[in-house]
C-alpha cells in the first residue's frame, strides 16, 4: 500500500484552493488534484493531521501563510482553512465482509463503538469515549456510532440480512473514498446502495495515481 497526503487549503466559497509546497510556498490548484512534483506529500496520517484546520491568509510571496491554529468556534467563521487530501499511489484491497463480521462480533456491548475502514481497507472500531473522530486521518469510512446488542456483538453478527446491508454501505463509502481522497466518509444511506456486484466491479476497476 503506498500513499501519502497533501496538504490543500480551500476558500470559504470553495472556489479558490492551494497545495503546500516542499519549499514551504502555496501554490493555485484545482482542490484534490493529483499529486505535481514539488507538492510537499506527508507520508504518515500523524504527520498530515499536524496542519489539519489551520486559517491561512493570502501572501504575495508565499501564496499563503498560518494565521494560526483554528480554535474551536473558528470552523464556523468564513477563512481560508487547511485539509489533508491522501494521494493512493498503488492499488487498493477490498474490504472483507467476514473481517467485518469478526470484528462486529467481538465488540462489547454497552460501550459507544465506531465501526469504520481503516487506510488499508481493514474493518476496525474504536470506542468513542477514549479515543477521538475528527481529525483523526486512519479513518477512511465511518459508520454510526453503536452500543446496543442490535448493532453489536455476536448477535448482531448472526443477523444476516443487517449485515449484508452495513456491508455494501461501507463498500460504497470506500468507493466514493478512493474516488475522493476524502476522509472519514460517512457511509450512504440504505436507499442509495447499488448491489453488491456492481459496486465490487467499479472498486475493481478504480486506477491509482
Amino acid at each position: 500500500m503506498k500513499l501519502c497526503f497533501s496538504i490543500d487549503a480551500l476558500s470559504p466559497a470553495a472556489d479558490q484552493a492551494w497545495r503546500l509546497q516542499d519549499n514551504q510556498s502555496w501554490r493555485h490548484i484545482d482542490y484534490a488534484e493529483p499529486l505535481h512534483p514539488h507538492d510537499q506529500r506527508m507520508n504518515s496520517p500523524k504527520e498530515a493531521e499536524a496542519w489539519l484546520g489551520i486559517k491561512m491568509r493570502k501572501d504575495k510571496d508565499m501564496g499563503l501563510v498560518p494565521k494560526g491554529k483554528s480554535g474551536i468556534f473558528d470552523v464556523l467563521m468564513r477563512a481560508i482553512y487547511t485539509h489533508a487530501v491522501l494521494h493512493r499511489l498503488s492499488d487498493v484491497a477490498i474490504p472483507e465482509r467476514q473481517q467485518m463480521l469478526d470484528v462486529i462480533r467481538r465488540l462489547p456491548i454497552g460501550t459507544p463503538w465506531l465501526l469504520y475502514l481503516n487506510l488499508a481497507g481493514q474493518f476496525s472500531a474504536l470506542n468513542t469515549k477514549q479515543e477521538r473522530i475528527i481529525g483523526n486521518l486512519d479513518i477512511a469510512v465511518r459508520g454510526e456510532i453503536a452500543s446496543s446488542a442490535a448493532y453489536i456483538g455476536e448477535e448482531a453478527a448472526t443477523r444476516d440480512e443487517l449485515m449484508d446491508v452495513t456491508y455494501r454501505q461501507f463498500l460504497e463509502g470506500w468507493l466514493e473514498h478512493i474516488n475522493t481522497g476524502k476522509m472519514a466518509v460517512f457511509v450512504p444511506d440504505v436507499e442509495k446502495l447499488e448491489e453488491e456486484e456492481v459496486i465490487l466491479h467499479k472498486i475493481q476497476q478504480w486506477h491509482h495515481e
